[in-house]
């Protein structure tokens, strides 16, 4: 079962252990599993999407065997054995991912987000809809505006303080504080005098490539006329 610390509508902070910490977006079906030390090991029809928070992990892919270090985040598919450090790992179910390693992660993001902070997409969606996985920077002083979001957020404070603020309650977050916001769970991130990462997973997005949008169809020209304009026009 989740072993929640906070249980609240808008917000749930989990305690670290090994293994399934929480079923998370019905509409996407997700579970969110932890490693912290010791052997996780999944054989399951998905897709992983993970990040070591802290030390050093071997991971064990169909792909090979790897080490990765704090900051750094995977994608894989099926079969995933994790031995040392800590860190999370969220499953999308029927899904797969392009095997990818990445990172360390940068200090800030490279896009605007709302208020003042940043957001860079570590893991683009591989299509339309597809999940996704984010770096998002809070400098000091930041007070966001209270939103949602239409799918869960799930996630971990990777380094920095500050606080996460719903109708009921006022959560710290620290290093280390792993989470699940659920769709359209009310909150915003405060910080004062420290800035903040947090490492945020989203089960779809809308945005990705579709077949007749992406670069390799859009810079194909056909006569001066790029492929995806022809291709949309052969299929009317």
């Amino acid at each position: 079962m989740p072993r929640d610390v906070i249980d609240v509508a808008d917000f749930f902070a989990f305690e670290w252990s090994t293994g399934l910490i929480a079923a998370c977006d019905p509409n996407f079906p997700t579970s969110l599993y932890a490693f912290d030390g010791a052997e996780l090991d999944l054989d399951i029809d998905a897709a992983f999407f993970g990040f070591v928070h802290e030390g050093e992990a071997q991971i064990e892919t169909a792909s090979g065997t790897f080490t990765l270090t704090a900051g750094m985040y995977f994608s894989a598919n099926e079969r995933l054995r994790v031995r040392g450090g800590k860190g999370i790992v969220i499953a999308r179910l029927g899904h797969r991912a392009f095997f990818t390693i990445g990172g360390p992660v940068e200090q800030k993001g490279r896009l605007k987000y709302i208020d003042g902070c940043t957001d860079s997409l570590l893991i683009a969606p591989i299509k339309l809809g597809d999940p996704c996985l984010n770096l998002l920077y809070f400098p000091p002083g930041i007070d966001q505006t209270a939103h949602t979001h239409p799918s869960d957020r799930i996630g971990v404070v990777h380094s920095g303080r500050g606080v996460c603020v719903t109708p009921n309650e006022v959560i710290p977050l620290e290093p280390g504080t792993m989470f699940r916001i659920p769709l359209e769970g009310n909150h915003k991130f405060r910080t004062t005098d420290s800035e903040m990462r947090v490492i945020a997973y989203h089960p779809d997005s809308d945005f990705g490539a579709t077949d007749i949008d992406h670069p390799m169809i859009n810079r194909t020209m056909v006569n001066g006329v790029s492929a995806s304009e022809l291709d949309a026009i052969r299929t009317q």
